[in-house]
């Protein structure tokens, strides 16, 4: 009997021992999620601003803030009918005037954005244009084209915002699927900071303004390309007024 008890005992500290185990894994995993869409969100702007048909140059100079939806089916994060996720970086200050800032991760659901995304793997990336735009999205869920005016913008190294609707639009946004890169409108999409993901990202629960800002902490090791890359190819604001 005594023998019986030792084993059932043994039994019970193995498997409360797997229990506490199980989440650490888990949770290990989800942050290894954010790290590796924060990475993937600068391999995708170092393309597209290398490209000779990727984002404009003049256009990138003029945004305040950029966010970046990638989708990568090798690490899992492939953009289902309705929903993507990745981050979304500003320039820092009241004005949106300095250095980029550390990312903040976003989440995006509904509209158009899944039937763009289709069944591929799609890259989606965002340039947010002027103050009202960037508050928009750091406040909360933003339904684009309600909140926060959006249209396809200009592709090429050299284009420009041509037309009176794209010039005035609050952001402007593109998509790259199989390595087509094109402007595509994501009007109806709600667009937003993701909270869960940046806890886990940065440790803490954390405001997206806080991140924008520079008050969260240090800034995560895998955003270092994306901040190298917009810092090169974009060190200042060139709007006007800026």
């Amino acid at each position: 009997m005594l023998q019986y008890s030792r084993l059932w005992t043994t039994r019970l500290l193995t498997m409360a021992g797997v229990c506490l185990i199980i989440p650490s894994v888990a949770t290990a995993q989800d942050d290894e999620k954010e790290t590796e869409r924060v990475k993937e969100s600068g391999n995708v702007i170092k393309e597209l601003v290398d490209s000779p048909s990727g984002i404009p140059m003049s256009v990138l100079n003029k945004s305040e803030c950029v966010i970046v939806l990638p989708s990568v089916k090798k690490a899992g994060f492939l953009v289902a009918a309705s929903y993507g996720r990745g981050v979304m970086t500003c320039r820092r200050g009241a004005d949106f005037k300095g250095p980029w800032s550390a990312p903040t991760m976003m989440q995006s659901s509904g509209g158009s954005f899944g039937l763009q995304a289709g069944g591929q793997a799609t890259d989606f990336v965002v340039l947010v244009m002027n103050d009202q735009g960037a508050r928009a999205v750091m406040k909360g869920k933003a339904k684009l084209g309600a909140d926060a005016s959006i249209a396809a913008g200009p592709v090429g190294r050299d284009a420009e915002a041509s037309t009176n609707g794209t010039m005035s639009a609050q952001m402007l946004s593109y998509s790259r699927a199989q390595g087509v890169f094109a402007g595509v409108s994501l009007s109806g999409t709600s667009l937003g900071p993701d909270s869960g993901a940046n806890e886990k990202l940065y440790g803490k629960k954390v405001e997206a303004t806080q991140i924008i800002e520079g008050s969260a902490g240090a800034t995560p090791d895998s955003a270092k390309q994306l901040l190298a890359v917009l810092t090169q190819k974009s060190p200042r604001n060139v709007s006007n007024g800026k």
